[in-house]
């Protein structure tokens, strides 16, 4: 007979086995996915390549003309400033809606229906589909506006504000994501803490100031950090609603990377962009980890 040590020594390695097996596949889809193709990008990039026979060997010249272009330092802080205002938009409205929900009590269901509903479109069709309700000229958006005396608004043909357009369109499709969430999540709270401080009198206020919002804190952080690393993949809004215009005020890096890729027919020079925004995005990813970790280190 197997002795109580040997059976567990036995249970483990079959659960280990068995975790394997599930998470197998997985790593297969990452690596085909994502490891697969950032490597062949890496590995293109040190050569010249423009869709035809040309094929030779340039070491780092590639990487020299990316960091040495203007457009792409543009279209960097372009994406960035786009990432962080749609995050901040979507953040901040989603948790006000999450808020709003939990206490809708029998309205609730049907409210999270229409909240979510926009996240079962493509970005291509949410861009063409505002292009159209935005145009100056057949838009109803603006016909609207114009019976109040706005007139000749042009939310993605004005430089000024085509960004932070881009930004907005991006707010009314991914806020239900950011809302589902944060209502999980509020849901999921204790009560005992809320029950506590009804009983020694405190506001609403301030149950949402020193109890609500510390304890959502984590989860808000969290669904931002997803939201961001989704805005740094900035393309089908801007492929569908501007084309990166006006002019290139909204041209995110990977518009510019398949401009140079398949309109200028420079392919190795476009995946050197990505492998650099790429390293770029890791970098920076790396950075916050680190200093998060440093705060909690402190506190």
């Amino acid at each position: 007979m197997r002795t109580l040590k040997e059976l567990r020594s036995h249970s483990s390695s079959q659960l280990e086995t068995s975790s394997w097996v599930f998470l197998t596949p997985l790593i297969l889809v990452l690596f085909f996915a994502t490891a697969f193709p950032f490597a062949y990008s890496t590995y293109m990039s040190f050569f010249n390549w423009n869709w035809g026979n040309r094929f030779s060997f340039i070491g780092l010249q590639n990487y020299s003309d990316v960091l040495a272009n203007q457009e792409f330092w543009a279209s960097l802080f372009r994406t960035v400033g786009f990432t962080l205002l749609a995050v901040t938009f979507e953040t901040i409205i989603g948790f006000g809606l999450a808020l709003v929900v939990d206490r809708a009590g029998r309205q609730a269901g049907w409210m999270r229906s229409v909240l979510i509903a926009p996240l079962m479109v493509s970005g291509i069709a949410v861009s063409l589909t505002w292009k159209i309700i935005l145009d100056p000229t057949i838009g109803i958006l603006p016909r609207l506006l114009g019976h109040i005396g706005i007139h000749h608004l042009n939310l993605l043909g004005d430089p000024k504000i085509s960004l932070l357009s881009v930004a907005g369109l991006d707010t009314w499709w991914q806020t239900g994501f950011v809302f589902i969430i944060l209502c999980a999540g509020l849901q999921a709270l204790p009560r005992d803490p809320f029950e506590a401080a009804q009983i020694d009198g405190a506001t609403a206020w301030k149950s949402f100031r020193y109890l609500t919002f510390p304890l959502m804190m984590p989860l808000i952080l969290v669904v931002a950090g997803i939201r961001t690393i989704d805005c740094l993949k900035l393309f089908a809004l801007v492929f569908g609603a501007t084309g990166g215009g006006p002019g290139q005020t909204t041209e995110s890096v990977q518009l510019l990377a398949y401009r140079t890729g398949f309109k200028a027919s420079q392919m190795s020079l476009s995946m050197t962009m990505m492998v650099i925004y790429v390293l770029f995005t890791v970098a920076g990813v790396v950075a916050v980890v680190s200093l998060s970790r440093r705060r909690r280190n402190r506190a």
